[in-house]
C-alpha cells in the first residue's frame, strides 16, 4: 500500500513546476483552509493568499529535501493507511477519497479542497485534498498529525497556548515575567518552574528591624531522551535548593559578626542542592530497586535517571539585589541592560556546556586522563552533547551497575567507551551579577531551542523593542511598569553592538546559517504581549510567515530536524508595588484549559 501511495505521487511529475534558480525544479503548495478541522475552502475566498502560498520563502526553499520528503510522504501514507484500510492498491491517485494529485491545468473540484505540500524523491509537488477530511492521522486521544499547512492565525494559536505571564506587586525588585512553551517533541520534553518566598527576617540575616525579603526562583530545564527528568526537576529542583540556603542562611544570621552569607556560601549551597538531587535520581533510586526486586518499581524510580536534562536556574535574593544563575547545560541566561544613549547591551550569564566548550572540553581529558575519546565530535563518548546534566546515568554509573540493571530488570549494554565514569556531572556553574531594578534591567532564560535560532543580541534587542511597543500602548494599569520604567525613545532593535564577539562560551545560532537567514531586524515583527512568545516568534520567522507556518506545521518527529523544543522566561526587574500579591497577567497569559504540561 505505501509503494502504491507513493507511486500516485510520481504521477505527478508530469506537472508543471517552479524552477529555482541553482535548485531543482519544484513546485511548493501549501494548505489554504482556516482550521484543522473539515471547514471548506475554495480559492476564490483567497486569491491573494493562494497565491502567496506558491511563493514560498527562500528560507523554505532551503530545507532539507530529503528529511522534508520523509515527513509528508509518510504522513500521506499513513494518512492513506489510517482512513482507507480496506482501499486496495491502485496505482492512480483517484483511487483516494481524501486526496488527489493535480496538474496546473486540471478543473477545479467540485467538492470543497484544501491545498498540501507532497515531496518524493527530492522533488516538491502540489496537492489537492479533496473531501470533508483533511489529510491527518490520528495518534491518541490528545495529538493528531496533519499534514495541512497551518495558516497564521493558527500558527499564532499553537505559539501562545502555553504562554504565562504574572505581574509581581509586591515592591521587592521584580515587576513581571513572562513564560512560553512550544514544543517539538511530542511530548514536550523541556519544563520549567518558578517559585517566590517570602524570608522572615531572621532567616535573611537582615538588620534588626529590617522587613522581610524575597528569595525569587526561576527555572527552565532541557529535556533529552525523554520528558521524565525535566518533569522530575520541575516537581523538586527549586525545593532541594531552597533547602540548602535556608540553612546556609540560618548559620549565618546565628554570626552577629555576619549581616548575610557571603557570596561562595550561597553558591555553594545551590550547588550541594543540585547535586544532591541528582544523586537521588542516579544512585539511590538504584539502592531502592534492587531491594525492592520489582520491576515496577525500575521502571517508575529509574526513569528519571535513564532520560536526562539540562538545568538552568536563577536565584534573586530581593535584599542583596544579587541575581545567581547556576547552569548545568546547554541553556542560557542572558542579561539586558540599557545605557544612557537608550540602547541595550546584552550579557550572557552563563556559558554552554557542552563537549565542543573549550573549558568543559579541559574538564574532562584532566578528569579522565588516558582516555583519547572522552570528548569525540564535541559530544562526551562521541554521543551525549551537553557535559553537564541531571540524569543521564549511562555516562554516570558503573559499567557492573548498568549490567546488574540490565540483567534484573531492563537497560542497554553499556558504552563500549566507558572506562571512569562518572563523565558528566550535574554540578552547575554559578554566576552573580547585582541588578539594578531602577535602570529596568531584565534576564532571558531559554534552552537551547531559541538559542539556535537568535543570538544573545537579537534576543536583547527584540525585547527592548517589546518595551517600546508597550510603552507606545501603556494606557491600561497592566502596562504602568512600563511608563515608570522607560520614557526615551529607540529605534527597531536598540541594542549595542558586542565589543567581544569571541564565541567560545556560546554557539553562535546555527539555524541562521540552515535557513539562510540574514541578520537584517527588518525581518522582526511585534504582535504579541507576551514577552517570551514575542521571541518565540521572532525566532521561527517574525515576518516571515511561510517560515513560521511552515515550522510549527511541521509533526512530531520530524520536526526536530529542524526546531527543537523551546522554553523562554523573560524576567522585568523594577521598583514598582508596594503590595504583597502576584497575579495572573490575562492579557498575555493563555486560558487556564489550554495550557497542558507532562506530569510526573
Amino acid at each position: 500500500m505505501r509503494r502504491a501511495a507513493l507511486q500516485a505521487f510520481r504521477t505527478a511529475r508530469r506537472a508543471p513546476v517552479w524552477r529555482v534558480a541553482g535548485r531543482k525544479p519544484c513546485a511548493i503548495l501549501f494548505t489554504s483552509s482556516h482550521s484543522l478541522s473539515s471547514r471548506p475552502y475554495t480559492s476564490a475566498r483567497h486569491p491573494a493568499l493562494l497565491s502567496a502560498s506558491l511563493q514560498s520563502s527562500m528560507h523554505l526553499r532551503t530545507f532539507s529535501v530529503a528529511v522534508i520528503s520523509t515527513v509528508v510522504a509518510s504522513g500521506a501514507w499513513y494518512a492513506y493507511q489510517s482512513d482507507n484500510p480496506q482501499q486496495p492498491a491502485a496505482a492512480g491517485a483517484s483511487s483516494s477519497p481524501i486526496w488527489s494529485l493535480t496538474t496546473a491545468h486540471a478543473e477545479q473540484p467540485t467538492e470543497a479542497a484544501r491545498r498540501a505540500l507532497l515531496v518524493d524523491n527530492d522533488q516538491f509537488y502540489t496537492a489537492t485534498l479533496s473531501g470533508e477530511q483533511p489529510l491527518h492521522k490520528h495518534t491518541d486521544d490528545s495529538d493528531r498529525r496533519v499534514l495541512e499547512m497551518l495558516t497564521p492565525e493558527q500558527a499564532t494559536q499553537k505559539l501562545r497556548k502555553n504562554e504565562e505571564s504574572y505581574l509581581v506587586n509586591r515592591g521587592k525588585g521584580v515587576v513581571r515575567y513572562d513564560i512560553v512553551q512550544v514544543p517539538s517533541n511530542s511530548p514536550i520534553e523541556d519544563d520549567h518552574a518558578e517559585k517566590i518566598v517570602e524570608v522572615p527576617a531572621s532567616t535573611a540575616a537582615a538588620n534588626e528591624g529590617q522587613a522581610s525579603s524575597d528569595w525569587m526562583f526561576w527555572a527552565v530545564f532541557d529535556g533529552h531522551s525523554g520528558w521524565t527528568t525535566s518533569a522530575k526537576l520541575r516537581n523538586v529542583l527549586i525545593s532541594y535548593v531552597a533547602r540548602e540556603l535556608n540553612s546556609t542562611y540560618k548559620t549565618a544570621a546565628s554570626d552577629p559578626s555576619l549581616l548575610a552569607p557571603s557570596s561562595a556560601a550561597v553558591d555553594a549551597a545551590i550547588k550541594e542542592g543540585f547535586v544532591r538531587l541528582d544523586n537521588d535520581i542516579c544512585h539511590s533510586s538504584v539502592d531502592k530497586v534492587l531491594k525492592s526486586n520489582s520491576r515496577r518499581a525500575a521502571a517508575e524510580l529509574l526513569a528519571p535517571a535513564l532520560s536526562g536534562s539540562c538545568a538552568l536556574l536563577a536565584f534573586y535574593d530581593s535584599q542583596s539585589k544579587d541575581l545567581k544563575i547556576a547552569c548545568a547545560g546547554d541553556s542560557r541566561a542572558v542579561l539586558g541592560r540599557r545605557g544612557e544613549n537608550g540602547k541595550w547591551s546584552a550579557t550572557p550569564l552563563s556559558e554552554d556546556q557542552t563537549g565542543g566548550t573549550p573549558s568543559e572540553i579541559k574538564r574532562l581529558r584532566e578528569e579522565h586522563p588516558g582516555e583519547p575519546n572522552v570528548v569525540r565530535n564535541g559530544r562526551i563518548l562521541g554521543q551525549l552533547e551537553p557535559s553537564r546534566s541531571f540524569g543521564d546515568a549511562f555516562y554516570k554509573w558503573s559499567k557492573e551497575t548498568q549490567e546488574k540493571i540490565k540483567r534484573q530488570f531492563f537497560g542497554r549494554t553499556p558504552h563500549p567507551l566507558l572506562k571512569t565514569p562518572p563523565y558528566v556531572t550535574a554540578e552547575p556553574i554559578i554566576t552573580t551579577t547585582k541588578v539594578e531594578p531602577s535602570q529596568g534591567d531584565f534576564v532571558v532564560l531559554a534552552t537551547d531551542g531559541l538559542w539556535e535560532m537568535l543570538s544573545n543580541e537579537e534576543v536583547v534587542g527584540l525585547v527592548g523593542q517589546w518595551i517600546e511597543e508597550q510603552k507606545a500602548g501603556s494606557g491600561s494599569s497592566n502596562k504602568s511598569w512600563v511608563r515608570s520604567l522607560f520614557s526615551s525613545q529607540s529605534s527597531q532593535l536598540p541594542v549595542e553592538t558586542p565589543k567581544d564577539t569571541t564565541t567560545d562560551g556560546q554557539r553562535r545560532p546555527i539555524r541562521q546559517k540552515q535557513y539562510d537567514i540574514s541578520g537584517a531586524a527588518s525581518r522582526f515583527v511585534v504582535e504579541d504581549k507576551n514577552a517570551a512568545t514575542h521571541l518565540v516568534r521572532n525566532a521561527m520567522g517574525g515576518k516571515d510567515k511561510d517560515m513560521l507556518c511552515a515550522l510549527l506545521t511541521l509533526p512530531s518527529p520530524y520536526s526536530r530536524r529542524y526546531r527543537d523544543d523551546v522554553t523562554v522566561e523573560v524576567i522585568f526587574f523594577g521598583n514598582g508595588g508596594e503590595g504583597r500579591t502576584i497575579s495572573v497577567n490575562e492579557e498575555a497569559s493563555a486560558s487556564e484549559e489550554n495550557v497542558v504540561k507532562a506530569k510526573l
